[in-house]
């Protein structure tokens, strides 16, 4: 089937990403299928991860990527139209069933589906626990995970920072790992253990390779703590979502 949306809208981002310099590195291509369906499932410390993560499936096999992502995305009237020409698939929060069965379906078609299992934006840039959805949906289909890592995409745009989409010359990584098949006899839980633990060798890699540092104590805001940055700790982070959540959940009540 004819893509009308998806080509227009990589083209761009290709054309912002050499007007903007980025020093983007994509390690291990060469893992991504060149056919079948996959889901591709990557870190989240940036609202533009879908942009990078889908360039990483793109470069490495001119595969588009379908993301799963809240419907308010696709009830925006920019967002929206674009997102639903691009197969994207919508998840709705309070009944994720549909959505679920969506993604199955595109994956039993051939398609890979880009899952985000930490859900929301990583505040301390490191990994929070996954939900089990990604390891769920590829048992279900019969499809492997392909684990992304992503780095240095929190640099132009992330949770609590204002956007910076002009800064030039960011270095992002992009890093795609080997493919985890998964037999009849695996359970979603462990794999998913397996899945966290390969992404977290990934990230330190990452970060360890990366070839920029802060430029100084006021900079240092994108490198997590333990690597002498000031980002919050993962236990600082999970308090400012909890509150975040509840403060959300207390306007809902007021609405209603």
């Amino acid at each position: 089937m004819a893509e009308f949306v998806y080509p227009p809208v990589i083209r761009a981002a290709l054309t912002a990403f050499r007007a903007l310099d980025l020093r983007i590195d994509i390690v291990g291509a060469e893992n991504i299928p060149a056919t079948g369906g996959a889901v591709l499932v990557s870190n989240h410390i940036s609202y533009l991860d879908f942009l990078f993560a889908g360039l990483g499936a793109y470069r490495g096999g001119k595969r588009k990527t379908r993301f799963m992502a809240k419907d308010d995305v696709f009830k925006h009237p920019v967002s929206g139209p674009l997102m639903r020409g691009m197969k994207h698939i919508a998840v709705d929060r309070t009944d994720g069933q549909p959505a679920y069965e969506a993604a199955v379906k595109a994956l039993r078609e051939g398609e890979v589906v880009g899952v985000f299992p930490e859900a929301t934006i990583s505040r301390s840039f490191m990994l929070k626990k996954f939900k089990t959805g990604a390891a769920r949906m590829a048992a279900d289909a019969g499809a492997p995970l392909l684990p992304v890592i992503l780095w240095g995409t929190q640099q132009l745009w992330t949770k609590g920072r204002p956007k910076t989409l002009t800064k030039r010359h960011v270095p992002v990584t992009i890093m795609i790992g080997e493919p985890i098949e998964l037999t009849a006899q695996d359970k979603p839980v462990m794999v998913t253990r397996r899945l966290r633990a390969a992404m977290s060798e990934m990230l330190d890699r990452a970060q360890r390779d990366y070839p920029a540092k802060p430029s100084g104590p006021e900079d240092s805001w994108w490198l997590p703590s333990h690597l002498g940055g000031t980002a919050p700790t993962l236990e600082a982070a999970e308090a400012l979502d909890e509150a975040e959540a509840a403060a959300k959940a207390e306007r809902r009540a007021g609405q209603a």
